[in-house]
């Protein structure tokens, strides 16, 4: 027999988290990094725009790997230690990353911390958090 798996209000809010992220990480990437003029603006020497800084941040991590290597880190531990939301923020970190064009762990890390909350909501790790 299978057992019915119903949503509760930290499934939903961990929905929300993602959903947050994964669409604040794609409007970031398509508002202020890949237009053109972007380039220009941040590179003028006064009077940038507010979001230069930020930029230069993301792109940084971006380089350097960083999005996906946390969501796959994320992922690994909620896998071994069964955390709600050590998943969800690899879930929404690894979307992120994806965005970000670190595809290769972030979505190892997206799939771990998937299994992880699938397996909390199952019933598989008896200290569900």
């Amino acid at each position: 027999m299978a057992k019915i798996i119903r949503f509760n209000n930290a499934d939903w809010n961990g929905l929300t988290v993602i959903s947050v992220i994964g669409v604040g990480a794609w409007l970031f990437r398509f508002q202020a990094i890949q237009p053109f003029w972007t380039v220009g603006a941040c590179a003028a020497a006064g009077n940038r725009p507010m979001f230069c800084g930020p930029r230069a941040v993301v792109l940084w991590l971006q380089y350097q790997q960083a999005f996906g290597w946390l969501a796959f880190v994320l992922g690994v531990a909620a896998f071994v230690l069964g955390r709600r939301w050590y998943g969800v923020f690899a879930i929404a970190i690894g979307i992120a990353a994806v965005v970000n064009y670190n595809a290769t762990t972030g979505i190892l890390g997206a799939a771990l911390g998937l299994i992880a909350w699938i397996g909390v909501n199952t019933g598989r790790y008896k200290a569900a958090a």
